[in-house]
């Protein structure tokens, strides 16, 4: 009996590991059922999701980003520099400017280069929207923009939440306790499945280390804890000049690495630098 393959790259960015398949090629009828297939960590290839490349109509490529569990998200930061990277390594682009279509508007990838070899990308991240509205949060619990430091009880404890979206929707929360004290698998689907999120949300939680640095651990909607995740450390660049707690141009410090972030006083983008790796490519039987 023959059986249909197809044919799989495995990349990271700072420990954020998805599969992406090459939609030039690869012809997907249902992404969803594939992504939860393939992710799987035991009966599947492993990793945080699936991410289509195809061609665009407005951009140099296009993405389309499931989680692990067959959801499909706006966007995804670490996943947009490994997509910059693969194209550019499949011929697919040429440029070192790669023009991305996402489901959250195009995203301007400048490759970084190392005798002729990608190694990571920055990555225009656009203008945080900060309406409450149109992260969204429910607008009779946080009306006033920007949604800073506002009280939610989550189990008989109250958090100060900043509401960003990069395109996704994420809640940033300050903690003066040291990250590995938290108990995320059960405080995460808190916060994910909170009624005040009607689009579930991405948590992250930040510990401030200095002026310009700060760590990190996040809860991601669908796909649970990560090692890393792009568009939550461009939320947490915002949330932390909202707050006064840094100055403009930070790193991130994630349990798989580290991420630039720099919220842009000039043009008011967020701009991400980081790490894009191929760790292995192979051939799926469906």
């Amino acid at each position: 009996m023959q059986h249909k393959s197809i044919h799989f790259t495995k990349m990271q960015g700072i420990g954020n590991d998805y599969i992406y398949i090459n939609g030039f090629v690869e012809h997907i009828e249902q992404p969803k059922e594939l992504a939860k297939r393939m992710s799987d960590r035991h009966f599947g290839v492993g990793s945080d999701g699936l991410v289509l490349i195809l061609p665009s109509n407005t951009a140099d490529i296009r993405m389309r980003m499931f989680n692990a569990d067959g959801t499909e998200a706006e966007m995804c930061g670490n996943a947009s520099r490994c997509v910059g990277k693969l194209a550019y390594d499949l011929g697919l682009v040429t440029k070192d400017v790669v023009r991305l279509e996402t489901g959250a508007g195009i995203k301007i990838i400048h490759l970084r280069k190392e005798a002729g070899h990608v190694f990571g990308a920055t990555v225009d991240m656009g203008e945080p929207i900060l309406e409450c509205a149109k992260i969204p949060v429910d607008t009779t619990w946080a009306q006033e923009t920007p949604c800073l430091l506002k009280p939610l009880s989550i189990d008989g404890t109250t958090y100060a939440v900043t509401c960003v979206s990069m395109g996704n929707p994420h809640a940033v929360v300050f903690m003066d306790a040291p990250l590995d004290t938290l108990n995320l698998p059960e405080l995460g689907p808190q916060f994910e499945h909170h009624p005040f999120f009607p689009n579930r949300i991405n948590t992250e939680f930040v510990q401030v280390l200095s002026e310009d640095r700060v760590a990190m651990r996040v809860w991601e909607r669908g796909a649970g804890e990560t090692l890393a995740c792009g568009t939550g450390a461009c939320a947490v660049g915002v949330a932390c000049v909202l707050a006064k707690r840094t100055q403009r141009q930070i790193t991130v410090s994630l349990l798989g690495g580290e991420l630039g972030i720099d919220w842009n006083a000039g043009d008011g983008h967020v701009y991400m630098t980081g790490n894009a790796v191929t760790v292995f490519e192979g051939d799926y039987i469906l």
